[in-house]
């Protein structure tokens, strides 16, 4: 469901900008209608889904040509909408699947995990959107455009990508039937070597919260 008034009725459906304008909002908008939890079931993959469509747009703006502003400087967007709810929320409906561990930077020779939320990934992600979103809709496109390119490389491209493979992992090990066995109390405020064990638990909710949507039946 895109914003009507996201672009007017002169604007070329097949245009670039309004392509990947129109990806975004609808992004955002199916994001903030998962995290209402109003079908928590769904939540897994249907974030699976959302993330993959979006970085088929972040593709293309990577794969574009270097995008430049007409502006020199950035104009003001104004205050930054709080996502603050938003994170809380997916991080209600997560639990206790939100923390996995993710290599910063593959590229960096022998590179230690850390350890990110899913929750944490859609709020930053959420948030680059709608600051380009914001350009996009005060009729600054060469800016929004810019800016999404930019944001794509240096931080929500990459956070998506982190986001969708542990949303894949979670998909792969129910329809594989490989309980999560090595959590090992993982949380982003200890670190990889935190203690305790909450492998029986997700393994609860993976299977009462996501077999269920993939049409698995659970023994």
């Amino acid at each position: 469901m895109s914003d009507p008034t996201l672009h007017n009725a002169s604007q070329n459906p097949d245009d670039f900008a309004v392509q990947v304008a129109d990806s975004i909002d609808s992004f955002i908008v199916a994001v903030t209608e998962v995290a209402r939890g109003d079908e928590p079931d769904s939540a897994v993959p249907f974030l699976l889904l959302e993330i993959s469509q979006l970085l088929l747009t972040g593709g293309r703006l990577g794969a574009h040509e270097d995008i430049v502003p007409d502006e020199r400087y950035e104009p003001d967007v104004g205050p930054e909408p709080d996502v603050d709810e938003l994170r809380e929320r997916f991080a209600t409906l997560l639990d206790p699947v939100d923390v996995y561990n993710e290599l910063f930077d593959p590229y960096v020779p022998r590179s230690a995990p850390v350890a990110c939320r899913i929750s944490d990934d859609l709020a930053d992600i959420i948030t680059d959107l709608r600051h380009g979103l914001a350009h996009y809709r005060a009729g600054r496109v060469s800016e929004a455009l810019w800016w999404w390119q930019f944001s794509y490389l240096s931080n929500w491209g990459p956070t998506a990508s982190a986001a969708l493979r542990a949303l894949q992992s979670l998909v792969a090990h129910v329809r594989l039937d490989q309980p999560l066995d090595e959590l090992d109390g993982l949380d982003t405020d200890t670190g990889a070597d935190g203690g305790g064990d909450l492998e029986e638990e997700a393994g609860k909710v993976m299977a009462a919260e996501i077999a269920g949507p993939l049409g698995l039946h659970q023994a």
